[in-house]
């Protein structure tokens, strides 16, 4: 896998050549399941071969990967990198250092900023930025409609020319159907994705979580799943008539999941992702009023973590994405029915999952990492892959490694994470993006 092309920006400068020795490498998407060598040169992957058999050569670093496992590297089409205008929060390079810290080779951005990317030139500097300071490969979608606000769309054409990844009014549901019509068939000739975030405003207005046994007990106001699993019901519908591409953000309801699984059984394009904190967390985690547990969809019951995780093991759902949403100490430091809604989760995604999904034999770890691989072709981008002539992607983990959540920082410049403090297992020690190292871990170890 190539991250060059000209939906991507910025990475790291330098190619790397190094050799990965005696690591288990595991990629699902290319059916390898076992120990062995691999070897980085110039920023491509130039041989596989069983443990100890692979020669380093002249001016190649050696890492040692026994007892450690090899994965193609993560990619998530749903970040939050605050550039432009909200760099209090985030950037483009702490974004990225946050992303590869956790295992990833590439990210997409939202254009929620401020401004909203809803112009080609604004697009155009963006990327120009990255190339500058992101320090793995970032993809950006561009608005669905002007200043999201839902009614005129962007230039889609144009902003799919000037490297948009697909279109995306993330944050804000496009709640007239009349316009997301016109723009699933603008966007059938303009190429891309839509992606969409799902929510009635009017059933959604005002609410701090789910609306539930938790929400009354707490005298907070509530969101009912309702206002999620309609829109998705009735967008999959639109993207069916039109024959359009939609993929759904961040689902978090029982009916969602049902609605989606009907769509594909229909043979509509349709996808869906899910994120670690409604795979992870119910309601009940909102009962202290930590505001980092305040998100958007609000965490849901244990019946729509349930069928997430079920949705996730036959494939309904394709896909984990974080929806990194950064914010600053004082915004989140205020009650919860005031604060804005989000959290961190780049550099904790496949510690959580695999602590609390795979260890306990819920989900394969095969599954999971290729949910996490998956970002990729749901953005109708190539897939990371460990094979001799690709462009090196590679995570390199230690599931035995146990480690707190934020108990040493971030590399984030924000702390608002829904798993701060969480003992888990499963370190990223070292990422590979787009053939050069984005991110080393001091415990790795490394020889000339």
């Amino acid at each position: 896998m190539s991250l060059r092309p000209l939906v991507w920006s910025g990475g790291p400068e330098t190619d790397a050549d190094l050799l990965i020795r005696h690591a288990h490498v595991l990629d699902p998407n290319d059916g390898i399941d076992e120990p062995a060598d691999v070897l980085v040169r110039g920023g491509e992957i130039a041989e596989i071969g069983a443990p100890g058999s692979v020669e380093p050569g002249p001016g190649v670093e050696i890492v040692e990967g026994e007892g450690r496992h090899l994965f193609p590297g993560f990619v998530d089409p749903h970040v939050h990198l605050r550039t432009p205008g909200q760099e209090h929060k985030e950037d483009l390079e702490s974004g990225t250092l946050s992303a590869a810290a956790g295992g990833y080779c590439a990210v997409v951005a939202m254009p929620n900023t401020s401004p909203v990317v809803d112009s080609a030139s604004l697009l155009g500097s963006l990327r120009e930025a990255a190339l500058r300071s992101a320090r793995i490969p970032v993809g950006f979608t561009a608005a669905i409609t002007r200043g999201l606000q839902g009614d005129e769309l962007t230039e889609m054409a144009e902003l799919r020319a000037a490297g948009a990844v697909g279109f995306t009014d993330d944050g804000r549901p496009v709640t007239s159907a009349g316009v997301l019509r016109r723009a699933i068939q603008y966007q059938r000739l303009a190429g891309g994705v839509i992606a969409l975030h799902e929510e009635d405003p009017t059933l959604s207005a005002g609410g701090s979580m789910r609306e539930g046994a938790v929400s009354a007990r707490l005298g907070l106001p509530g969101i009912p799943s309702l206002s999620e699993s309609t829109m998705v019901a009735r967008d999959a519908a639109i993207a069916g008539y039109e024959g359009g591409r939609v993929h759904f953000q961040h689902l978090s309801a029982v009916a969602s999941i049902e609605a989606l699984r009907a769509a594909k059984e229909k043979g509509y394009r349709v996808s869906g992702e899910a994120s670690p904190h409604h795979l992870l967390l119910t309601h009940d985690a909102v009962r202290e009023l930590d505001t980092s547990m305040k998100m958007n969809p609000p965490l849901g019951f244990e019946e729509d973590r349930q069928a997430l995780i079920e949705g996730l093991r036959d494939g309904t759902v394709e896909c984990i994405a974080t929806d990194h949403a950064p914010h600053a100490p004082d915004e989140k430091d205020v009650p919860f029915e005031q604060a804005p809604m989000g959290t961190t989760g780049l550099e904790s995604a496949f510690a959580v999952v695999y602590t609390e999904l795979v260890r306990p034999g819920v989900l394969p770890l095969a599954t999971v990492v290729q949910r996490l691989v998956a970002g990729a072709a749901l953005m109708d981008l190539e897939t990371p892959t460990i094979a001799v002539g690709e462009r090196a992607n590679l995570a390199l983990v230690d599931l035995e490694r146990e480690w707190t959540v934020g108990e040493h920082g971030y590399v984030s410049r924000s702390r608002n994470c829904c798993f701060d403090g969480r003992r888990v297992r499963g370190r990223v020690l070292l990422t590979v993006a787009d053939g050069g190292v984005a991110h080393t871990d001091p415990a790795l170890g490394a020889t000339a």
